[in-house]
């Protein structure tokens, strides 16, 4: 029906793109949010050497969220193709076999993390100074990693259920539980990095408990028996599907670690202002994040119904609704970007590095706009592994090189640094529009021989 907002075959892809994205937009702002409230409470009432080690830890606890996010995607797809096919009854196998397949991880996760926290540290090239607040938010952030993994694996259980909302409430009860424990924690009881930490994974259990007992209370279309809590055939389909997302984010995730090292090297101060512009940044990238998973699903659709033509009206309505809302971005960080980064420390060094990065990194508000737009294209048009090739490209052929060797100049910014991101992003822009020719004529070609 053209009124149905689910339907985006028909109507106003403006209209309707902007319907669909926006509870997609609320999700991320929370999930941004949750991440800043460690570091704006530390800043406020912690020390330099706690925001630095909230900065390096966060970057490691990132890595394994992502991919751990990426991986239980494999059981979103699968839940939702046995729904849509009627197949209810395997539905029990998937949530069984993902059960011990993610305690497995969790397990191997909290021994590397806590064993291994000050290599860990180390290796990310904390500044002495904060090491020991840097191991210490690593360490108990992997002794409570197995909250962190089951929030996640709940979240994707009721996407694939077709329950958007509830996910959504999850990060909700989280951001809530994690302000009170960084008010409580670090704020009253001076526990600094350590206190972030423990907010974090407090929060996490508390929504996993709500999330737990919102599934208990759900009318669930299949049953699920003792026998489903094993190593079955389910968990070699979820795993096929996961895990090559889930290498593609982990090597993302490691270059994002190589290039907090690489800053670490500058200095405490440096360290510090970068992970306050890194938390700016992701809200920065919230909208064209938004775009991405929208336009995927948008796409597909369209795709589906045969309808390239609108598919490619909607790559471009992506992109003039990313750009206009980019480029009053990008001038709010130039004119006003040492506002924003003194909202997360009350150190006029720090709030002056951050600015520093933001200076560089300010075009990609505008770039990531028009990149991230045809990624959700060609996702939806199922072209996932040249996705994954040009983001590789950009990453570890570009972005990578080009800050490292900024990094070790005499003279190193962290303007500069913080330019290899836009400079990569337009690679990757030149890739896929190349891509993009190729696909068109290719098809062109097909149509021409059917004639």
């Amino acid at each position: 029906m053209t009124n149905d907002r689910s339907d985006f075959t028909q109507g106003s892809i403006l209209k309707k793109l902007t319907f669909f994205m926006i509870p997609i937009l609320g999700a991320l702002v929370l999930q941004a949010a949750y991440g800043a409230v460690d570091l704006l409470v530390v800043g406020r009432f912690g020390s330099t050497q706690g925001l630095s080690g909230v900065s390096t830890g966060s970057q490691v606890l990132n890595l394994v969220t992502f991919v751990v996010t990426q991986l239980a995607m494999g059981i979103t797809v699968l839940i939702a193709r046995y729904m849509g096919e009627k197949k209810t009854e395997q539905i029990g196998g998937v949530i069984g076999g993902a059960a011990v397949v993610f305690t497995i991880i969790s397990i191997v996760l909290l021994v590397l993390m806590v064993c291994l926290a000050r290599p860990i540290s180390i290796l990310m090239q904390a500044p002495k100074e904060a090491l020991t607040l840097t191991v210490s938010y690593v360490r108990i952030c992997g002794a409570g990693i197995l909250f962190i993994v089951a929030y996640n694996l709940l979240s994707a259980i009721f996407r694939g259920l077709g329950d958007s909302k509830s996910p959504l409430l999850f990060v909700l009860v989280a951001c809530i539980v994690n302000i009170i424990g960084d008010l409580v924690l670090v704020a009253g009881l001076h526990l600094d990095a350590a206190g972030a930490a423990l907010a974090t994974v407090v929060a996490q259990a508390v929504s996993v408990v709500f999330a737990l007992l919102r599934l208990k209370k759900k009318g669930l279309p299949f049953s699920i028996s003792k026998q489903d809590f094993r190593l079955n055939a389910q968990c070699r389909k979820f795993l096929g599907i996961g895990l090559p997302l889930a290498l593609q984010e982990c090597l993302t995730q490691l270059s994002f670690l190589a290039l907090c090292a690489f800053v670490n090297r500058l200095g405490l101060t440096a360290s510090s202002g970068y992970g306050v512009a890194c938390k700016i940044v992701n809200f920065a990238m919230l909208i064209p994040s938004a775009l991405m998973q929208s336009m995927a699903s948008f796409v597909s659709q369209n795709v589906g119904a045969g309808n390239q033509k609108r598919a490619k009206k909607a790559m471009a309505t992506g992109i003039g609704i990313g750009v206009s809302i980019g480029v009053v971005v990008f001038a709010l960080i130039l004119a006003r970007g040492d506002l924003l980064t003194a909202c997360f420390s009350t150190d006029a060094a720090v709030i002056q590095k951050g600015y520093e990065y933001l200076k560089g990194f300010a075009p990609e508000t505008i770039l990531t706009a028009i990149l991230f737009s045809m990624v959700g294209y060609f996702n939806g048009n199922d072209k996932t592994l040249w996705v994954m090739i040009q983001g590789l490209i950009q990453t570890l052929l570009v972005r990578l090189p080009l800050a490292y060797f900024v990094s070790i100049q005499p003279d190193a910014s962290l303007t500069a640094i913080g330019l290899a991101a836009p400079v990569s992003t337009a690679v990757g822009i030149v890739l896929n529009v190349g891509f993009y020719i190729y696909l068109n004529r290719k098809s062109a070609t097909v149509f021409n021989k059917k004639s």
